[in-house]
C-alpha cells in the first residue's frame, strides 16, 4: 500500500481523485470506480503500489505495437484493477478481481527487480499492460524513471481513460503507447464499458502533441460498433491524428458477460482495413486473423514489403535502418 498520487482532500473527508476521468470522490473507507484506491481518513491510498498479478517477456508485437523496435522483447507487467468494466474484457478474471469480489492479489515486487528482470531478459522496453496502467500509475511511475534511467523505454497499453495531470506526469518517461478507441460512439462507451469517449479522445490527442508514439486498436464487435459510417469516423480521426498513425483492427471472439455475440466475419475486418486505408492512413492492420498479409508493414510510397509478420512473430524485415531498401522512405516509427 503507498499514498496516491494526483488526489485533492476536500475538508470533510472526502478525496478528491485526479488520476482518471472518472474524477471519483470518495468517502472515508471507500474506494474509487477501479476498486484500487481507498480513501482511509482523508488520506488517498493505492492499495496496488508493488503487487504484481502478471509478469511475463513477450514480443513487442503482442501489445500490439508494430512501429517499436521491431522483433524486439518487452517486459510486461500488470496488477489488477480497472476503470472500465468491459463486457467483453480479455483479461477480466484480473481487471474486475477488486471490483467483483473485492480481492487485492499479486506478489510484491520492488521496482529495482522489475528492470533487472527486463534487463537480464535483454528487452528493450517495460510494458504497462493486461490491465489498465492507470490504476497502477504510482508503481508504473516509479518503474518507469528507473528504466529510462537504464537506457529502457517504457510503454502503456491503454484505454486512454487518463485525466491531463497524470499525463503530463508520466509523459517525460512514456515513449509510446497503445490506445484502444473501442467505438466512436458515447453511447457505446457508457453501456459497454462504464464510461465516456470523449477523455479517450483528448489522450489520444495529447499523446501525439507530446511526441509519444502512439498506435491506435479497435476490438470491431458485430452489431455494437462495425457500421460502415462508424468505421469511418474512427479512421477519419486516427487519419487527423497524423496518417502515420498505426491502426490495428481486431477480430472479437465472445468474452465475459457478452458471450451472445458471434465472432467478427474475416470479412468485416478486412473492409474495416479498407476503410482505414481509404480514410488516407499508411499503415493498417487486421488483427486476430493469422496469415495472409494482414499483419505486415508495406512501404507507403513504393508499396514494397517492409515487414513480414506471423502473428505476434516477425518474419523477414526489409529495411535499411528504418528506410525502405527500394525507394529510401522511412518507415515512421522508433527504430
Amino acid at each position: 500500500m503507498r499514498e496516491a498520487m494526483l488526489y485533492e482532500r476536500q475538508g470533510d473527508g472526502t478525496v478528491a481523485c485526479r488520476l482518471c476521468a472518472h474524477r471519483c470522490l470518495i468517502k472515508d473507507r471507500k474506494r474509487g470506480v477501479c476498486g484500487v484506491r481507498e480513501n482511509r481518513g482523508g488520506t488517498l491510498y493505492s492499495l496496488v503500489y508493488g503487487a504484481v498479478v502478471a509478469e511475463n517477456v513477450d514480443p513487442i508485437e503482442k501489445k500490439p505495437l508494430f512501429h517499436l523496435y521491431p522483433a524486439s522483447r518487452s517486459y510486461s507487467i500488470a496488477t489488477v484493477g480497472c476503470n472500465f468494466r468491459c463486457l467483453f474484457c480479455q483479461n477480466a478474471d484480473i481487471s474486475q478481481l477488486p471490483r467483483e469480489r473485492g480481492e487485492i492479489v499479486g506478489r510484491f515486487t520492488a521496482p529495482e527487480v522489475i528492470v533487472e528482470g527486463a534487463l537480464r531478459s535483454q528487452c528493450r522496453t517495460i510494458s504497462y499492460t493486461y490491465t489498465e496502467p492507470t490504476v497502477f500509475f504510482e508503481y508504473a511511475y516509479d518503474v518507469a524513471r528507473l528504466a529510462v534511467g537504464k537506457g529502457l523505454m517504457n510503454v502503456f497499453v491503454t484505454n486512454g481513460y487518463m485525466t491531463a495531470e497524470a499525463l503530463e506526469t508520466i509523459a517525460p518517461y512514456l515513449h509510446a503507447a497503445n490506445v484502444d478507441l473501442k467505438s466512436f460512439r458515447d453511447d457505446f462507451y457508457r453501456s459497454q464499458c462504464g464510461a465516456r469517449l470523449e477523455p479517450v479522445l483528448s489522450t489520444l490527442r495529447e499523446m501525439k502533441k507530446r511526441g509519444i508514439w502512439v498506435e491506435v486498436t479497435t476490438l470491431v464487435i458485430p452489431g455494437l460498433n462495425d457500421s460502415e459510417g462508424e468505421l469511418r469516423e474512427i479512421a477519419a480521426f486516427i487519419a487527423d491524428l497524423g496518417r502515420e498513425t498505426p491502426w490495428h483492427v481486431s477480430r472479437f471472439h465472445p468474452r465475459y458477460r457478452l458471450r451472445d455475440r458471434e465472432a467478427t466475419p474475416a470479412e468485416t475486418i478486412y473492409r474495416a482495413v479498407a476503410i482505414g486505408k481509404e480514410a488516407g492512413l499508411k499503415y493498417v492492420y487486421s488483427g486476430n486473423i493469422p496469415g495472409g498479409h494482414g499483419e505486415d508493414t508495406f512501404c507507403s510510397r513504393c508499396a514494397s514489403p517492409l515487414i513480414s509478420r506471423y502473428g505476434f512473430f516477425v518474419r523477414e524485415t526489409r529495411l535499411d535502418g528504418n528506410r525502405c531498401l527500394k525507394c529510401k522512405t522511412p518507415l515512421e516509427g522508433v527504430f
